[in-house]
């Protein structure tokens, strides 16, 4: 069996490596990117309906400006996300397992949305809700970790920055010797040919990424 590497930033890394080891798996954490805040100034409640949360890390990295937004309700992206909205004394109405696209799709069009997010966060264009995005962090590159240990290995990417980045840092050699598990099509793109094999899990989120990592790294050799 093949050792899983997970390349997201702390404190997600470690998360997903223990539910990996949880699967049974031998899984190590590389993170490529540190999180870290950025001054943002809180808009005022009552121009939005509900916040829009598509990371956990917009809740850890906002700092007290958190604390005037409480009133709104919130729509979120994945259990995790939505349990530290609840910690974090948020009232959340709707939780989205397949994406910020799939939630968004569930939410009435007219809605006024306020999106917490990271500098690189994505939404889509043809959203028919109004949604004003204010980015509270942002994903800094680590110094190039020694790639050379996910020669012959799996990795999995939970975000487009990550598989570029992790194309930058393997040379064609090494990238032919990797399978990749991806968490999205865009994932998937940025990252490119050139590996042993490249996956995209069924939905975007850390259960069916890891159900694909996991079949990539039990996934008998070729004779």
């Amino acid at each position: 069996m093949r050792r899983l590497y997970v390349l997201r930033p702390e404190p997600g890394a470690t998360a997903t490596v223990e539910r990996a080891k949880a699967m049974g798996l031998d899984a190590v954490a590389m993170p490529l990117f540190a999180i870290e805040p950025v001054a943002w100034t809180v808009p005022d409640p009552r121009d939005f309906d509900s916040l829009l949360l598509t990371s956990a890390n917009a809740l850890r990295e906002a700092g007290d400006g958190l604390s005037a937004l409480r009133s709104l309700t919130v729509l979120s992206v994945g259990e995790p996300t939505a349990a530290a909205a609840r910690d974090a004394g948020f009232e959340v109405v709707n939780v989205g397992q397949g994406g910020v696209d799939d939630l968004l799709t569930r939410v009435a069009p007219d809605m006024r949305l306020l999106h917490l997010c990271g500098e690189h966060r994505r939404i889509p264009a043809n959203a028919p809700q109004h949604i004003a995005s204010i980015a509270v962090y942002r994903s800094r590159a680590l110094p190039a970790p020694a790639v050379e240990a996910l020669r012959g290995e799996v990795a999995v990417v939970h975000s487009a920055r990550a598989a570029a980045r992790l194309r930058e840092l393997a040379d064609g050699a090494l990238r032919a010797t990797i399978r990749l598990a991806a968490i999205s099509g865009a994932a998937v793109v940025v990252a490119g040919d050139g590996w042993d094999e490249l996956e995209v899990a069924a939905k975007p989120n850390d259960r069916d990424l890891l159900a694909l990592a996991a079949r990539l790294c039990q996934k008998p050799e070729p004779k």
